[in-house]
């Protein structure tokens, strides 16, 4: 029956819907913290009493009719829709009491970060970018306060009321907080996503730093693109993201269903590679490169574990941390990935050449370094096994009901596809590193080239590691202060002249030998590259972690992910074949040949021919003649790359990106249809 409202009826129930009851609770998902901001408000409307509807009021409920009862909100979560059932006559005691109520002015309360928590509480996205992220999921966890307490608690407040205007939504600004402001949990899990990523960054050091420098001595740069294709996985990972989203065991956790498999496997693979790298090594250099496809499937299916791992990782990331800190997810991943990589590229290749090993460790000159690429995949599959039997026994994941099925989630993945900003932020990454590319994929190989010793570059490297680490986190904490899209785009055009400067560093290589100043010179070009690269990933990773829905929190962090590593992984195997193609190198045969030919590591050069690709540089050398590169296409691949890196971001990628950082968080949520 309808209820008397002076000569209007209004119906018993007023229906809003699942976008608005997602900002209901948003407002009270902490019974501590509740924003008045967000309560839903009626106001009055003089001119057309029989008139009810509701609109919003920014990120508000706004229903603009005076309802003097009081409303008990029914939060049934199964269902589309709100219901607010309306009081009879019969309490209009109770409606005067809240009418005295609505007389008080309202409470100013200081601006603050919205509290709604992640662990299993539904929050809807709202407010625009610069605010911290507000996470929703469909079921609340297993230790979750009830709907109907929630409500009792919102109505209880005294500033509560039906009567006033809305007040102005207050924008909560970024805020910088330390390591050590961090709440003790919080710290705690951001040292265990550290571990976790360091894991990651052992593999991902040798198939992208490691190996391919001790694969240079047989292989030319073609062939070393051949291999970069192990790293693909990891630009991959989108294509099974979704299963690891949806399927997974309520004994060991959402995440922990996948981390610890993919950990095991990886250990173990590592164990059998080390048993076997060095005759898998020679095999890849034969026939001339031919057996380079083998050596990189083993490499791919090492990437592919630890990519899988990555997608739980990043999933468990956006609520292992609390709201107002996840920001530091992005920091645990660059500090973690850092550190495995330099120790599988820095460390190892610093202890595995016999020139550092004899300077510092040996006083017998020896030619095998301290480390074997064997003793070091070895040891790193053992600590892969204490780590993950650690993880299994120390570490419970936090209860949850949600459980979606894999066509779910790869429907929710389409649907993220289809969204306008989506589709703008994946081409603005898979253009963005092109301008990078030739930096990133070739300089070191070229100082190689030059004469640069395998010892001065780990030197380089190890210096540049302690500002590596520490310009991450900084890198962190400027990505919460200030608008991560901003950051993004100053790293952007460091990153450009970084390039530029790297260029020139190996166009003034002395003809005479390294000398100090050059190796100064190097260091400081590589720091400098290091921290605009470092700054960028930091930066890229904050945005992400704020517009990801955790209700498909690893497929959402996976998609943003995979297109920003195809971006920096699809086009280097191009970038490697023009250095090759716009290379011009010939052999010249020697004046004088040597008389004993024994000597010779090959047949005796008598005729001229191309050396431009390693192999027939090896020949050349092998031969006692002489390589002569007449045009360098490293210099032309990299001033290709710059120009087009110019171009992209003052024509695209730059108003792109802070367009898309101006977003409201929920344009990049799914809406499902039946709740508009």
């Amino acid at each position: 029956m309808p209820t008397a409202f002076g000569d209007t009826f209004i119906p018993n129930t007023v229906r809003v819907s699942l976008e608005q009851e997602n900002a209901l609770l948003a407002c009270h998902s902490d019974p501590q913290e509740t924003e008045p901001e967000s309560l839903p408000y009626i106001t009055e409307q003089p001119e057309d009493q029989n008139l009810i509807r509701d609109t919003h009021h920014g990120d508000r409920i706004h229903l603009t009719k005076p309802i003097p009862s009081p409303l008990k909100l029914d939060l049934d979560h199964s269902s589309t829709e709100l219901e607010y059932p309306v009081a009879s006559p019969a309490s209009s005691s109770t409606s005067s009491q809240m009418g005295r109520k609505s007389e008080k002015p309202p409470r100013q309360e200081p601006d603050r970060p919205s509290s709604a928590t992640t662990r299993g509480q539904n929050g809807h996205a709202s407010g625009s970018m610069d605010s911290h992220l507000e996470l929703r999921r469909k079921h609340p966890s297993l230790d979750s306060p009830t709907a109907a307490s929630q409500t009792d608690h919102l109505m209880s407040r005294e500033d509560f009321s039906l009567d006033e205007k809305p007040p102005p939504t207050p924008i909560s600004s970024n805020t910088d907080t330390s390591f050590l402001d961090l709440p003790r949990q919080d710290r705690r899990n951001f040292l265990l996503l550290v571990l976790l990523y360091f894991l990651q960054g052992i593999p991902m050091g040798l198939a992208t730093g490691s190996v391919p420098f001790l694969l240079k001595s047989h292989l030319s740069y073609g062939q070393i693109g051949v291999f970069s294709l192990a790293s693909y996985p990891y630009s991959l990972k989108l294509l099974w993201s979704p299963i690891v989203d949806a399927v997974w065991s309520p004994k060991l956790g959402r995440r922990k269903s996948w981390i610890l498999p993919m950990q095991t496997c990886s250990g173990l693979g590592m164990i059998y590679l080390g048993g076997r790298i060095k005759d898998m090594m020679v095999t890849a250099g034969a026939s001339d490169g031919s057996g380079v496809w083998a050596f990189t499937g083993w490499w791919f299916f090492l990437v592919f574990l630890c990519a899988t791992q990555d997608i739980a990782v990043d999933g468990w990331a956006l609520t292992l941390l609390s709201l107002p800190n996840i920001s530091y997810a992005s920091t645990a991943q660059t500090v973690g990935l850092t550190a495995g990589h330099f120790l599988s590229s820095t460390v190892f290749l610093a202890f595995n050449a016999p020139e550092f090993a004899n300077r510092w460790f040996r006083s017998t000159p020896s030619e095998d370094g301290v480390m074997t690429l064997s003793g070091y995949l070895t040891f790193a599959g053992w600590a892969y096994l204490v780590v993950t039997a650690g993880l299994a026994l120390l570490k419970r994941e936090e209860k949850t009901r949600e459980k979606d099925s894999v066509m779910e989630v790869y429907r929710s993945m389409i649907g993220i596809l289809k969204l306008k900003n989506v589709q703008s932020i994946i081409i603005v990454h898979l253009i963005a590193k092109i301008g990078f590319q030739a930096n990133d994929g070739v300089t070191n190989l070229k100082l190689l080239d030059k004469g640069f010793s395998q010892e001065d570059l780990a030197l380089t490297v190890l210096i540049d590691f302690p500002f590596e680490i520490s310009l991450g986190y900084y890198a962190g904490r400027w990505s919460t202060a200030y608008p991560a899209m901003h950051v993004w785009c100053w790293a952007f055009i460091g990153r450009l002249i970084a390039a530029v400067i790297a260029q020139g560093v190996v166009m003034i290589f002395p003809k005479d030998g390294v000398k100090t100043w050059y190796l100064l010179t190097v260091i400081a070009s590589h720091i400098f590259s290091t921290f605009t690269n470092t700054v960028m990933f930091v930066a890229i990773s904050a945005f992400h972690a704020k517009i990801s829905d955790p209700l498909i929190g690893g497929t959402y962090m996976t998609l943003l992910a995979t297109v920003s590593n195809l971006g920096g992984t699809f086009p280097r195997f191009f970038i490697l074949k023009l250095v090759d193609y716009f290379t011009l190198a010939t052999c010249h045969p020697p004046l004088e040949p040597p008389k004993d030919l024994s000597t010779l590591k090959g047949d005796l050069i008598t005729t001229p021919f191309s050396c431009a690709l390693e192999v027939q540089k090896h020949r050349c050398l092998n031969g006692a003649g002489t390589c002569d590169i007449s045009r360098d296409g490293y210099y032309i691949t990299n001033v290709i790359c710059v120009i087009i890196g110019v171009v992209t971001f003052w024509g695209y990628i730059r108003p792109a990106a802070l367009k898309l950082q101006g977003l409201p968080l929920r344009a990049w949520r799914l809406v499902d249809p039946d709740s508009r």
